[in-house]
């Protein structure tokens, strides 16, 4: 019997340059973009597109639809500080990519659900918002029921090899988790530019 073909990697893989969670083959790191016919391709990619590539490759990251990622954005833009770095600031104090962060969630799409479901407390109040933005000294503490609890535990040891990053504080056994203070640069996702998105946006 001839072995079935296998399947190609989803096209946000290839596409984006991310790996794709749950999926069963590693990154396919091919030098040219999908729709290319490889190394004989000559074409040049215009400023646009590589700006566009690199907004979606961060929006794939965070898992968030465009009106969602664009209000982030605008809200930066307002604020204090260099745009791109407040605005990655933003998108990484979500609530939902806290509780990713802390290894409650496999996933931030897992996280998103975990809040949504309402298992979450801050600062001793429910708070099941997905995009709600954590502040320095917020404590962050998984609701006090059995069911919440015992789904916590099982994601802290699944994810046990996790690293906490520095602006987040938790003990594992009262689970409970601080903010200690706003990420770094160097703290937050290495694999995009967002110079490159200002730069994008700014074109409207």
């Amino acid at each position: 019997m001839v072995a079935p073909t296998p399947a190609p990697p989803p096209r946000p893989t290839r596409r984006l340059g991310q790996p794709n969670p749950g999926a069963g083959r590693p990154l396919d790191r091919r030098a040219y973009p999908p729709g290319q016919p490889g190394p004989r391709s000559r074409r040049k990619v215009s400023e646009y597109a590589v700006g566009l590539n690199e907004k979606q490759k961060l929006r794939y990251i965070y898992g968030l639809l465009e009106r969602q990622f664009r209000r982030v954005f605008e809200i930066a833009k307002r604020e204090r500080g260099v745009t791109g770095e407040r605005f990655l600031q933003l998108l990484e104090t979500r609530l939902d990519s806290v509780v990713y962060l802390l290894g409650l969630a496999k996933s931030r799409a897992a996280a998103r659900q975990f809040v949504n479901h309402g298992h979450i407390r801050v600062n001793g109040h429910k708070v099941d918002i997905a995009s709600y933005n954590v502040q320095p000294g917020d404590e962050i503490e998984v609701k006090n029921t059995p069911a919440s609890r015992q789904m916590a535990t099982r994601q802290l040891e699944e994810n046990r090899i996790r690293t906490v990053p520095g602006w987040l504080t938790l003990a594992p056994e009262a689970f409970k988790a601080t903010v200690v203070r706003l990420p770094t640069r160097d703290e937050m996702e290495q694999g995009v530019n967002e110079q490159l998105i200002v730069e994008f946006y700014s074109r409207f």
